[in-house]
């Protein structure tokens, strides 16, 4: 998907198809391919996806934080014009979406997290990750997903750079920290955006009860479960994420 990354102002993004707004957000270690079944089925049912790639290795360290990815989107969202948006995200991105909605309600239509963080967050798994130890680095990509199969050699060679590059590690730890200090247990109730949730059964790193603590905190959710399938059901089982989403989307009318 390399060829369809559009450069314009400051900004980096996927964009594909015609329609009503959908903005996926990625997660910290995940790149834009991540939602490659998204970005083929939803524009040939009538929505412009788009991917905008967060500025997580771009600002100041001091600024390296959820709130000002929210910030981010909503600059985002204003450049290119767009209304009445559907935020899509997995692990991280679904906590910018959230994050996204609570300061800014009137821009989201509709909001959908999979894998997200804003409850709970244990992506570092048991501490620090082990610069230059690519085996552990592998372990702990294949225990993201149900399936280790689905942990690539290209996408744990991506994670692997990334922890080795000790700017973008401290980071990536800045990120992780600011995540759990923008807990957003007291925000949810208040929030009625229409949300939709899906999480993976088996997800190791945001695990079932977190899913089951948003769908009880917001007004507004409906939460679908996927057999067999970790912390990326988007990338995991693509054909059922889609499926679950596109039946919630037909039946709210969005």
């Amino acid at each position: 998907m390399e060829e369809h990354i559009k450069k314009e102002g400051k900004y980096k993004f996927i964009e594909v198809g015609e329609g009503t707004p959908m903005i996926i957000l990625h997660g910290l270690m995940g790149g834009l391919s991540n939602f490659h079944g998204v970005t083929n089925y939803f524009p040939n049912k009538g929505y412009k996806v788009l991917i905008p790639e967060l500025p997580i290795y771009s600002l100041p360290l001091l600024r390296t934080n959820v709130k000002n990815f929210a910030r981010f989107l909503e600059k985002f969202i204003e450049f290119k014009g767009l209304k009445d948006v559907i935020l899509l995200g997995n692990s991280l991105g679904g906590h910018v979406g959230l994050l996204h909605t609570k300061l800014y309600p009137r821009m989201v239509r509709a909001l959908v997290i999979t894998g997200s963080s804003g409850l709970y967050e244990s992506a570092m798994g048991d501490g620090y990750p082990k610069r230059g130890d690519y085996e552990f680095i592998k372990k702990k990509a294949q225990d993201v997903f149900y399936d280790p199969e689905v942990a690539t050699k290209e996408i744990v060679d991506e994670v692997f750079a990334t922890v080795n590059d000790r700017r973008k590690l401290i980071k990536t730890l800045a990120i992780a920290k600011s995540a759990i200090r923008h807990n957003m247990s007291k925000d949810l109730p208040k929030m009625k955006t229409p949300t939709c949730i899906i999480w993976g059964e088996n997800d190791s790193v945001t695990p079932p009860n977190v899913a089951r603590e948003f769908h009880e905190l917001l007004p507004d959710s409906e939460l679908f479960w996927i057999k067999k399938c970790g912390h990326a059901p988007m990338m995991e089982h693509p054909n059922d994420f889609n499926d679950i989403l596109d039946k919630w989307l037909q039946k709210r009318k969005f």
